[in-house]
Formats: C-alpha cells, structure tokens, sequence
C-alpha cells in the first residue's frame, strides 16, 4: 500500500493551515493508501535525510521507494486532484 508523509511543524503556519484537510483527505482515503505526518522539529533528523527543504513537504513512497513530492500547502479539492493523479499513474 503506498504511503504518503506529510512532513510539517508546528510553528509552520501553512503546516497548521493544511493539517485539517490532511486529515480529512486521510479518513476519506485510508483504504487507498496510509497517511502519515512527521514532525520535523521533533526530529530533525528525519527531515533532513530526505532532503527537505520546505514545509509542509508532502512525499509519496510505493513499495519503500519515493515516487513523487509536492512543496507547499494545498486548498482540499487541489489536493485530492494531486492525490488521484498520483495514485493512478501507480496503478
């Protein structure tokens, strides 16, 4: 099952801002794929071993390799547009 990491912090107001359509996102579409959210105050390490220059960072891994990432704090519909394109070109 692909999983998709949201890498964000909370001191990150745009971070802040997405995490509710996030979670959304992630009830609507837990059959699909796993949603996961890093705190990259909390660990650091993390967030540079994948490179992350930007928060929120979102990183889509299929089979434990990163198909694609996407910077920036989308609105819902944007989002779930992104996620579908994704998710078919997997498939």
């Amino acid at each position: 099952m692909p999983v998709l990491v949201d890498f964000w912090a909370p001191w990150c107001g745009p971070c802040v801002g997405f995490a509710p359509v996030y979670a959304e996102v992630a009830e609507s579409a837990q059959t699909q794929l796993r949603f996961l959210k890093l705190d990259t105050q909390a660990h650091p390490q993390s967030g540079a071993a994948f490179g992350i220059r930007s928060i929120p960072t979102l990183i889509l891994f299929h089979q434990g390799k990163e198909v694609t990432r996407l910077s920036g704090a989308l609105p819902k519909l944007q989002f779930q547009q992104w996620l579908v394109e994704q998710l078919q070109a997997l498939n």
